[in-house]
């Protein structure tokens, strides 16, 4: 059965018969999606089916599958079978069983740390216990596209993930808000504090899902964050579980758009995880942004959407047209120069796909974190602002020392980040290790970016035909603030350092 038929609607404690005509049949038939035992963020799938007394089915987990059910049969009430583990000689199988009980069923088996990847059960059995799921109904076809009157320039703001995980609360928002306005970061054009994965609870009766006790008044908490003259945005998944485990939006999609409306949200970070497990090709994926696109539309809000589906299937191509405003083009970022300078120079999307209310995401700044040297960290933040990327922070606020914040604020580079023009810069010319990258403003000026990537000093020219000019007649240098009338013989760069003008003729 395809991986996109698994969106049928499909309730706890009926079946849906997977091969026709069925001549007997167990309680056990359809296609059953287990949510495993916290902390595993996964969920676990089976299918059934069973004609003339047979029964067949495949079993599915976050690590591993389709996999073939080995011996099944209904004994003692309860579905049992086995399952083959090629990758462990002393356990060769996993005995599974499934019970059902009113109309829910449950999953017991012996799980291993092979499959659930939980640090301390490595070499211990651990015992499963799930709840089912029902299937969310079918996702709605792609419509038209979703016009946006968002994001004009790239958004900048703040998000939680990168210091604090899982482990946000409604104090520390509130702290990030009050350093943001004292810092002057939020007079540079940062506005946004996002709340990433961690602030979930459980659904009520309704379903609506109501935040953990971390979080004890959404709708208090936006209003004191707006009252600082910023904006505020929450974090989501199409799957039933986030990637830190927490509920998802799986089948509430439309329910939770409006929550979030309610609470007064300015923005969705919309992230795919185990949405993967339902949503794994081009169609499907697309498709479960467009369902969230026009859930956040019809609340009446406006609400930046930002896509987190690292990359795949050419993003940038629709992710406009799901309603999205800024879409990831990576997996995640982490605060090391290598894995930095492979994103922003390797993985930053195409330039052709980012533009005005819609652009390139290679994730957040890491500036601040304290894993790069000073150096490592203007590479960074000149490969952002030259990508016209948006421009998210990610350290604790509170702790921004005098040349981080220098950094952060240098309202030049920032400038050429939010050039109205909307261009993503591109690389014209490359010798050895040095590069250079030139993008247009939107004033008639060129913004150009010498980047040496190796680890000794370089030198390297800049010229007028790097600009696309016939002459330089100004220029500004945005990390020294020096100004000239012509450009130098040569720039000295620093081992994995960066040069950053602004030229004109």
């Amino acid at each position: 059965m395809s991986r996109a038929l698994f969106t049928a609607a499909v309730l706890l404690g009926t079946s849906l018969s997977l091969a026709a005509p069925a001549l007997a049949k167990t309680a056990y038939d359809g296609v059953w999606l287990f949510d495993d035992t916290p902390p595993t963020p996964g969920v676990t799938m089976i299918e059934v089916a069973s004609k003339g007394g047979r029964i067949e089915g495949t079993v599915t987990t976050r690590w591993y599958g389709p996999v073939e059910m080995l011996n099944p049969r209904v004994e003692d009430g309860a579905l049992r079978f086995d399952t083959r583990n090629i990758n462990d000689r002393d356990h060769p199988t996993r005995a599974w069983s499934v019970a059902i009980e009113g109309s829910k069923a449950h999953l017991k088996g012996r799980i291993w740390e092979s499959d659930i990847d939980v640090a301390g059960y490595r070499g211990k059995a651990k015992d499963a216990r799930a709840r089912a799921f029902k299937f969310a109904p079918p996702l709605p076809a792609l419509g038209a596209p979703i016009p946006s009157k968002l994001a004009a320039t790239p958004p900048m703001g703040w998000s939680s993930w990168n210091k604090f995980a899982e482990h946000i609360d409604d104090k520390t928002v509130r702290a990030q808000a009050d350093a943001m306005v004292a810092t002057g970061l939020r007079d540079a054009g940062y506005l946004y504090v996002n709340i990433d994965d961690g602030w979930q609870g459980q659904r009520d009766a309704n379903g609506v899902l109501q935040p953990n006790a971390k979080f004890p008044d959404m709708k208090a908490l936006t209003d004191y964050v707006h009252s600082k003259g910023l904006k505020i945005g929450i974090y989501s998944s199409q799957g039933p579980r986030t990637c830190a485990g927490y509920e998802g939006s799986y089948g509430h999609v439309a329910q939770d758009a409006r929550t979030f409306a309610a609470w007064g949200f300015d923005y969705l970070k919309y992230d795919l995880c185990s949405g993967e497990w339902f949503y794994a090709d081009a169609d499907t994926v697309k498709r479960s942004y467009y369902e969230m696109g026009a859930a956040l539309q019809a609340t009446g809000r406006d609400m930046l959407f930002s896509l987190c589906e690292y990359g795949r299937f050419d993003v940038g191509s629709w992710g406009r047209d799901v309603g999205g405003q800024l879409w990831r083009t990576t997996g995640d970022i982490t605060d090391d120069y290598p894995t930095m300078a492979k994103i922003g120079f390797d993985r930053n999307g195409k330039p052709e796909w980012a533009g005005p209310h819609g652009w390139n995401d290679p994730d957040m700044l890491e500036i601040g974190n304290g894993g790069m040297s000073a150096d490592e960290y203007r590479t960074h933040m000149t490969l952002w602002a030259m990508s016209a990327a948006p421009l998210m922070m990610g350290h604790d606020l509170r702790e921004t020392d005098a040349a981080t914040l220098a950094m952060l604020t240098n309202r030049a580079v920032i400038a050429v980040d939010q050039d109205a023009r909307g261009v993503q810069a591109r690389a014209v010319r490359k010798a050895g290790t040095m590069e250079v990258w030139t993008k247009p403003l939107a004033d008639g000026r060129v913004a150009l970016a010498l980047f040496n990537r190796g680890d000794a000093a370089g030198s390297l020219a800049a010229t007028a035909a790097d600009a696309g000019l016939a002459s330089v007649t100004q220029v500004e240098d945005l990390w020294s603030g020096t100004k000239s009338g012509t450009l130098p013989a040569s720039y000295t760069v620093p081992a994995r350092g960066a040069v950053m003008v602004v030229v004109g003729g």
